[in-house]
């Protein structure tokens, strides 16, 4: 983004699980990014996921062989894209939030298993108001598990 204040620009250090819940307003078992290594605001984001064996997910894919959905790491990546608006726009802790509009070319190169830190390294490519583009890759110790452009939305929620 490029409407940012300068001061803006300067990288955020990390940022624990509690930072992290202060942007979104996701919890376990849906929580999906438990740290950010580093975030500069109006650009890119490097958060983790630690994947564990005692994910919910693992019971059912597989029993025999746990894989993590690819489904859920695009949402881990979209996770950190969602810390990423809502820090660049200064809105933690404000009750918005980051809706899926759309996903294109999602990728998947090796599959995530238990035990691995994922790394989810995200960047925007596109910001207009409160709708904007992200590019996302998965990592595992530098080798790329999966892919995907992506669009979100910065909105309030429903009303009851």
């Amino acid at each position: 983004m490029t409407d940012q204040p300068e001061a803006a620009a300067t990288a955020l250090g990390p940022m624990d699980v509690r930072g992290v819940m202060a942007a979104l307003p996701h919890r376990y078992p849906m929580l999906l990014v438990d740290r950010v290594v580093s975030l500069v605001p109006g650009s890119a984001i490097h958060a983790v996921k630690a994947v564990s064996v005692n994910e919910p997910f693992f019971q059912g894919h597989f029993p025999t062989r746990p894989i993590m959905p690819g489904v859920l790491i695009v949402e881990a990546m979209a996770q950190a894209a969602g810390v990423l608006a809502v820090e660049t726009m200064q809105l933690a802790n404000s009750g918005k939030l980051v809706y899926f509009m759309s996903i294109d070319g999602a990728k998947f190169r090796s599959p995530v298993e238990p035990g691995c830190l994922l790394d989810l390294h995200v960047e925007i490519t596109q910001a207009r108001g409160a709708i904007c583009k992200f590019a996302g890759k998965a990592m595992i110790e530098g080798k790329l598990a999966a892919e995907a452009h992506f669009v979100a939305m910065i909105s309030d929620p429903p009303k009851d």
